[in-house]
């Protein structure tokens, strides 16, 4: 079976060429999202951190829902921040308040030295389908 390459309506627009989401073989692979608080990409970020990680989520949360999917499908999370020391510990509580104890995906948090528009931090997500 081909990939499918998903384009969610209500998700926020693609800050390059990519769409926000392709499938293949019951593997989703959702495309890093910023903290856009809207679908247009001069939509303004929230401030802080902690902010900013809830807007990511809900972004992540549209594209996985649009997709048929749930943070439950989520097996692994990557990342991103661009102020790794100052940022880490209050993304990590934002962070653990979506995923329950026990059920919580693989995850790697790097730092790095620059994101698309200014933000804080992107996260990206590969998803499993039942």
């Amino acid at each position: 079976m081909p990939p499918v390459f998903h384009m969610i309506p209500g998700a926020p627009d693609p800050v390059a060429p990519f769409s926000h989401a392709v499938e293949t073989d019951g593997w989703v692979f959702l495309t890093g999202q910023m903290p856009f608080s809207g679908t247009t990409l001069d939509s303004a970020y929230p401030e802080g951190i902690e902010a900013q990680t809830h807007q990511v989520m809900k972004n992540l949360a549209t594209v996985l829902e649009g997709c048929g999917l749930t943070l439950a499908h989520v097996v692994s999370v990557r990342v991103f921040l661009l102020y790794f020391d100052a940022d880490y510990d209050a993304m990590n509580r934002v962070y653990a308040s979506y995923f329950p104890a026990g059920r919580r995906p693989a995850r790697t948090c790097v730092g790095v030295s620059g994101l698309a528009k200014g933000a804080r931090i992107e996260i990206d997500m590969v998803a499993r389908r039942d």
